[in-house]
This record gives C-alpha cells, structure tokens and sequence, in this order.
C-alpha cells in the first residue's frame, strides 16, 4: 500500500474532524428542539443574560462595556484568548426575532464591539464578529461574538464560528436586516 503524503493526510483529518464536528452541532440541535412557546416564556423569566445586563444576579460577569442598550463581557467559555460577548439589555431570543427596526442596536453593538476591541490592540477587521443562528444557540438571548485571533480557536470552534447557515458575521446580519420588514 502506498503512503499518502502528510499534507493530504492532514486535510483527510481536518475534513473528517468537520463532519464529525458538523454532525455533533446537527444531533445537538435537534435534542434541543421543544415545544419553542413554551420555552421561550419560561426562560424570559430566568435568563441570566437579562440577570446579567440589568446586575439583578451575581456573581455577574466583569461589564466592560456598558451602555443604555447593551453590555460586553467576556465569554465563560472564550474560544480564542479575546472572546467578548455583547447583549442586549432588552431580551429578545435570537437574531431571528428581530425586524428591521432593531437594524440601530445591531449596528451600534457592532461599532461598540469593535470599539472595544481596539482597547485590546484587536483590529476589528482580523476578528470574527457575529451571532449563531437557532436551532445552533446554546442561550436564548440575542448575543454577538468578538472572537480574536482565530488561529487559537480549536477546529470545532472554527467550525462553530464559520459564515454559515448557523453562523451569520455581524456585516451580513446587517444587511438581512436591512430586508426585513417592520
């Protein structure tokens, strides 16, 4: 039998660790997936991410960044050596629960995760900035990534973190919002 060359056999196991990584999101996703309306009120009242913006619950996260509409922290969990998350203080679900007259929020998260960022000697540019799309949420509460660099993050977070069906860029949600009705 011949021996394939490292290179091939490199790309061989970063394809199979994809598929692996993608199937686990698909199979965590569909577990998930519930009765949405009841859910949704359930966890309005106990979302710690609302806890956490409006300090009804400690210990909260560190607030970097706070304002009338928003706040950034550190992710618990940080996929790369700079993972921030910026919230909403008002809930709303998922970017999908929103309409063309939250476009404001959205772009001012965006500019103030940036901002922020550059405190960090981060070019906003080099970061991935965005939001996951449900089913692939693991909070339901409206909540944009700043992720930097991205060399550090393992291959199932660049693969959770990709432009992709359950990962939209911050840019590209702009724009869908652009066309979405009131």
């Amino acid at each position: 039998m011949q021996c394939l060359p490292e290179s091939i056999m490199k790309r061989r196991r970063l394809y199979i660790a994809g598929l692996a990584g993608l199937g686990l999101i698909i199979l965590v996703s569909i577990y998930k997936c519930g009765n949405d309306g009841e859910r949704q009120a359930s966890e309005i009242r106990k979302c710690f991410f609302c806890d956490f913006a409006h300090r009804r619950q400690g210990p909260p996260p560190i607030l970097e960044v706070e304002t009338d509409e928003y706040v950034i922290f550190k992710d618990k969990y940080p996929a790369a050596q700079h993972h921030y998350l910026a919230i909403p203080k008002e809930h709303f679900d998922s970017l999908r629960s929103l309409n063309r007259s939250h476009l404001g929020l959205v772009q001012r998260m965006q500019a103030g995760m940036m901002e922020f960022l550059k405190t960090k000697k981060v070019d906003p540019k080099e970061a991935i900035i965005g939001f996951h799309l449900p089913p692939f949420i693991s909070v339901h509460h409206l909540h944009m990534h700043g992720i930097f660099p991205p060399s550090d993050m393992s291959i199932g977070n660049k693969i959770s973190f990709m432009s992709s069906f359950w990962f939209k860029k911050s840019e590209d949600a702009i724009h869908d919002l652009e066309d979405r009705e009131l």
